[in-house]
């Protein structure tokens, strides 16, 4: 899978030369690339910005350094590839965003910065996220999320599907608890049925907890998550466990 970055700030963009994401680009399963939209300026001082039209504080983004480095990749790739804008009026970001984006074979991402974009960018962009109600300094940070989230979802990348597929919100809830060495520390123990070796018992009560874990932390999500008949049956038991205490 491949992955073009505008932005202002490539340096930022080297946290993904580590960890999983360095690994599987040293294995070539995905292709990061960074482009310095300072680099596709006809200014002679590599200006990108400009007062906006109107009034008003702050600068704006001109389009035209985007365009040129969009045309630049067009040729390049014989292709544009599928367009996202980083913005606040995006649509909120979430998994199943990252599982739509995974199944793509090559994502345009565009990091805004300012006071924003000239307008004229939007018939270039296919898709417009954000990654929640807050201010960021810019597109950056927002796209570094979507190319992690998206990436560890690429076939290769995680050393297993389990990995991810037992994860916080890939199956609509939180994750449960997990522990290591050593058994006790401190007089906390791991519980008991993680170290029996009965793994339907283990599966049991690992759905029992992340059943819990949302219910007390993000009761909003068991409303979209695909509940079973045991499902249920465990959420009524604990309520009535919570009730109780």
């Amino acid at each position: 899978m491949k992955f073009d970055v505008l932005t202002l700030f490539p340096e930022m963009f080297n946290v993904f030369n580590y960890s999983i994401i360095g690994r599987a680009r040293e294995q070539k399963i995905i292709e990061i690339n960074v482009h310095n939209i300072r680099d596709f300026s006809t200014d002679k001082h590599k200006k990108v910005d400009d007062y906006p039209y109107g009034g008003g504080a702050g600068m704006v983004m001109q389009v035209e350094p985007i365009y040129n480095c969009v045309d630049y990749l067009i040729k390049l790739y014989g292709y544009k590839p599928h367009t996202i804008l980083l913005t606040p009026r995006g649509k909120r970001y979430d998994q199943e965003d990252a599982k739509k984006l995974s199944n793509m074979k090559h994502i345009m991402l565009i990091c805004g910065h300012y006071e924003g974009i000239d307008e004229r960018i939007m018939p270039i962009v296919d898709f417009e996220y954000s990654i929640g109600d807050f201010v960021l300094t810019g597109g950056e940070l927002a796209s570094m999320v979507i190319i992690d989230s998206v990436a560890r979802l690429v076939p290769g990348v995680l050393s297993t599907n389990i990995s991810y597929e037992e994860e916080s919100f890939y199956n609509g809830l939180l994750e449960y608890p997990q522990y290591t060495r050593p058994r006790e520390f401190r007089g906390m123990k791991v519980p008991d049925v993680l170290l029996s070796g009965n793994h339907k018992e283990i599966e049991k009560w690992r759905r029992y907890q992340s059943l819990k874990i949302t219910y007390l932390k993000r009761p909003d999500l068991l409303n979209k998550a695909l509940l079973t008949k045991e499902d249920k049956k465990m959420l009524d038991e604990i309520k009535k466990e919570l009730e109780e205490k």
